[in-house]
């Protein structure tokens, strides 16, 4: 999947949902600098010898088993004409934020507990090429059926991105949003005049938002695109999208 998606030489790349085995090949798999974060933790540690194995076990049955033993995790791929000058990570559903949420929505004590059991992050890097910088954010939301959640999530995620970027500097904002346009108010808040993000996928929970950078319309990659010796790569069509 990674050698197919970065086939045609992207500038910037972010992947969510990797097996945290995999944040060492990324560099050697894409011929890009990959900055890695560790949203849930392998279940049995995270040395050379306990990823293999977990990595192996999984195989058994990767549709059964998924990310619980490999852990999940984030990356950003950049190419040679972009430096990492800053990365930051932050949780985007740690207990005390869960507890605080819950008074304002509502939400029972079960509520939170299952709100909880998928960490999730979201990890801010400042890219630079000659003397511009530009923010890249790579987000992983919750799934949940109470879209409330999620919103919640997305927000918090925009905040500390919003307040890791100077005035005026371009900012990206990407990823797995676990919403769509049409159930999430604060995707809507996003793209009002107030945050000043463009952008969204019409369609589906994927999105590519831009603010203060010019930017062609988002293109989800057709089933053909991403079908190799007749196996469909990953669950979500990579979108797209044009920089300058």
């Amino acid at each position: 999947m990674v050698q197919l998606v970065t086939a045609d030489a992207p500038a910037i790349v972010c992947l969510q949902e990797l097996p945290v085995w995999s944040l060492g090949r990324l560099a050697g798999w894409s011929a890009m600098t990959a900055i890695g974060a560790v949203a849930a933790r392998p279940l049995l540690g995270s040395r050379p010898a306990a990823l293999d194995l977990e990595r192996v076990v999984t195989e058994l049955n990767n549709g059964v088993l998924r990310s619980a033993l490999t852990g999940q995790a984030n990356a950003i791929l950049l190419d040679d004409s972009l430096r990492a000058l800053q990365h930051r990570t932050i949780r985007l559903n740690p207990l005390t934020f869960r507890r605080q949420e819950a008074r304002r929505l509502g939400l029972t004590p079960q509520d939170i507990v299952r709100w909880g059991k998928n960490r999730r992050v979201c990890q801010v890097i400042r890219a630079g090429r000659g003397a511009s910088t530009l923010v890249v954010a790579n987000v992983h939301a919750t799934g949940d059926h109470d879209k409330r959640i999620v919103d919640a999530e997305l927000i918090r995620a925009a905040s500390f991105v919003d307040g890791f970027a100077e005035p005026g500097e371009p900012v990206v904002l990407a990823g797995d949003f676990n919403l769509t346009v049409g159930n999430s108010q604060a995707l809507r808040e996003l793209l009002s005049s107030g945050w000043g993000f463009e952008g969204a996928t019409p369609t589906g929970i994927d999105h590519v938002l831009v603010r203060d950078l010019e930017a062609g319309p988002p293109r989800r990659w057709p089933t053909a695109r991403r079908t190799l010796a007749g196996r469909v790569l990953s669950d979500h069509a990579p979108v797209e999208r044009e920089l300058s």
